[in-house]
């Protein structure tokens, strides 16, 4: 197995501590003092106020290289019987960024223990994970728009409607089976047998990149209709907080590939473009939107019917726009990097 590649860490300048009597020039001064001028160690000592063994060693040190051996010199030592052997550095870090696997599912496989996997991750600087992409272990690009409207995200999240009365999250299995049983529309085919097919839900959602200004609604399908439906009202949306729509970013849904989405935005003058198939990172702003919506807006309540729950999720939008602090944001809600902030131009 060839060596694995992994990020080097930065080679850092020596700090002196705080509680140093000595700099390298006070160093230098020093041994010179005792082997230029002739000094007593134990006078040379007083005057720099350390002991006599710094003073004999600084001033042996200059002896030996000059003024460049007064530069800190690594305190590893020469020999370290006990280091884990290069092969298993190697394997550790080869399953690390192949595998993604953890100290304890290494250990299992290269016979060390957990402790020793970790210190070789700590000092690859491998440790974490959160800067890696997990498909293909490569340095994740983030990147930030320089103004709104440069870059609007889009996608749809689907979810299960709720039965009337609620469901098994509210209720149990028991009971919310039976009210899953009572709310079944009979024109509905069931697609599992003994199941009852209750539709779903379909959130579409845009996010500004700059701003992350959101806008989402719940509806019925997603459809291409259904889809530039709501895209002209999420411009309208975005329009009246002072964002022009330059440039849109979505999946491969049979939507965004129809003829009437690429036909509305070559109209539009809007530019639009998909992520590679397989690859919801692209698409990244959005999809952790989606993520937040199920947390805590979703799922955050026992709703007893999809009507309640669909007429929460604007109320969650204002709070998420105009008060939730975003941590890409410096802590500050999305409203205050748009223009129109007061909503005085509308």
């Amino acid at each position: 197995m060839g060596a694995a590649k992994h990020p080097r860490r930065p080679k850092r300048s020596l700090v002196v501590h705080g509680n140093a009597p000595l700099t390298e020039k006070g160093r230098l001064r020093l041994a010179r003092c005792i082997v230029d001028d002739g000094w007593p160690i134990a006078r040379a000592a007083e005057r720099f106020q350390v002991s006599r063994p710094t003073a004999t060693r600084w001033a042996q040190r200059y002896r030996e290289a000059g003024p460049a051996g007064m530069a800190d010199r690594s305190s590893r030592p020469a020999r370290s019987p006990r280091r884990t052997p290069q092969p298993v550095v190697r394997k550790i870090v080869h399953l690390r960024w192949k595998q993604r696997l953890g100290p304890v599912a290494i250990a299992g496989r290269v016979g060390v223990a957990p402790w020793t996997v970790h210190g070789v991750l700590t000092s690859c600087g491998i440790n974490r994970l959160w800067h890696v992409d997990r498909v293909t272990g490569e340095p994740v690009r983030r990147y930030e728009m320089t103004r709104p409207g440069e870059l609007v995200h889009v996608d749809v999240k689907k979810l299960g409607n709720i039965p009337d009365g609620g469901g098994w999250r509210a209720h149990g299995p028991e009971q919310g089976g039976r009210n899953r049983q009572a709310h079944r529309d009979p024109t509905r085919p069931r697609k599992v047998h003994g199941r009852p097919n209750l539709g779903y839900c379909y959130v579409h959602s845009a996010v500004d990149a700059y701003s992350r200004l959101a806008y989402s609604e719940p509806l019925d399908d997603e459809t291409a209709a259904t889809a530039l439906a709501f895209w002209a009202r999420a411009r309208a949306f975005f329009a009246s907080h002072g964002i022009t729509v330059e440039r849109v970013l979505t999946d491969n849904g049979a939507a965004y590939i129809s003829h009437a989405w690429r036909d509305e935005h070559t109209a539009l003058g809007i530019k639009h473009s998909r992520t590679r198939p397989r690859r919801p990172q692209t698409n990244g702003k959005v999809e952790r939107l989606n993520r937040t919506l199920m947390e805590e807006w979703a799922y955050r309540r026992l709703f007893t019917s999809e009507r309640a729950r669909r007429a929460a999720l604007s109320g969650w939008l204002h709070h998420y726009n105009h008060h939730r602090p975003h941590t890409a944001l410096g802590n500050l809600p999305p409203i205050s990097r748009c223009i129109n902030v007061t909503e005085q131009y509308t």
